[in-house]
């Protein structure tokens, strides 16, 4: 059954991606800001108490739509699966997004990219250069691919009795450590440390399958040597495996309002280029087969036995 919901919804969202703007995430982030809003005085404990309100709805809501859908007919339930895990996926949009910024930054449009990177990660990249802006989008495609496709996947099939309950909680989570992360004291606190407990595997086994889709050794490297450096202790272990495996130095100095501001070195070997993120990109999508063939040789080994 997981096997199965999984390759369907992959290859949906392969043959019709979601666009942004995400009408399902919008009124989320609508829903979150408002709770943050009436409960945000700094404490540590309102901060516990709006995230299970922002999450607990959720996962309620999710659950027994699939006991209610897998009680009639569990073709409903596997369907409510695939739909869930649709809207939860969502990383085909952003491997698009970066290989239009690889086509701008190849044909020497970098206005053009600096606007699309913009535009999906925030914060402000009008001053990058093209390897400024290369480094930039493979760092946030590898964070991209992890949040919201290999986190996502894991904890779907470790809750699978529940449904599609664990790909909600993972999302959930991560959406709200990011929105949460600049609340005034304590609020986003919980957010963060929830979201490290819950992230904890699932980063670890994204940065081994970049390992084994690219080159094991640097990987490897890198992350006991350099993941421990990046400010966000998951991220620092995807983005350094990343960068080992495929041969290029990530991190370093970026410039901000006119200031360079400096970043933790990660990786080891090239500068990346544009030709840099599609190779991102294909090394992503190799590792999504290696966790697919992975899955049915688990289904193959149930059939014999």
């Amino acid at each position: 059954m997981a096997f199965f919901s999984v390759l369907a919804a992959i290859v949906l969202e392969h043959v019709r991606p979601l666009r942004q703007p995400l009408p399902h995430y919008r009124r989320y982030a609508a829903f979150i800001h408002w709770l943050e809003g009436k409960l945000n005085a700094g404490e540590f404990s309102h901060g516990a108490i709006a995230w299970m309100l922002a999450v607990a709805p959720v996962l309620v809501a999710v659950g027994l739509v699939f006991f209610l859908l897998n009680a009639i007919s569990p073709l409903l339930g596997w369907a409510w699966n695939v739909a869930v895990l649709y809207l939860t996926l969502g990383f085909k949009y952003f491997a698009d997004d970066a290989e239009r910024i690889a086509q701008f930054v190849r044909t020497g449009d970098l206005d053009a990219a600096r606007a699309q990177l913009e535009s999906w990660r925030g914060g402000d990249a009008g001053q990058f250069s093209a390897d400024e802006i290369a480094r930039v989008a493979i760092e946030q495609l590898m964070a991209a691919s992890h949040r919201q496709m290999f986190g996502v996947l894991f904890w779907f099939v470790l809750l699978l009795p529940l449904g599609p309950v664990g790909a909600v909680l993972f999302r959930a989570a991560s959406i709200l450590t990011r929105r949460w992360v600049d609340s005034r004291g304590r609020f986003g606190l919980c957010a963060q440390r929830i979201f490290h407990l819950i992230n904890w595997v699932p980063a670890r086994l994204t940065a081994l399958t970049y390992a084994i889709a690219g080159n094991f050794e640097d990987a490897t490297y890198c992350w006991r040597t350099q993941a421990a450096n990046w400010p966000e202790d998951e991220e620092g272990v995807v983005l350094a495996a990343g960068a080992g495996a495929m041969g290029i130095k990530l991190g370093q100095s970026v410039t901000v309002g006119g200031e360079s501001v400096w970043r933790p070195e990660l990786g080891t070997g090239q500068a990346p280029d544009a030709d840099c993120i599609d190779s991102a990109v294909s090394m992503i999508w190799r590792g999504l087969v290696i966790w697919l063939v992975a899955g049915l040789l688990v289904v193959i080994a149930g059939w014999v036995a």
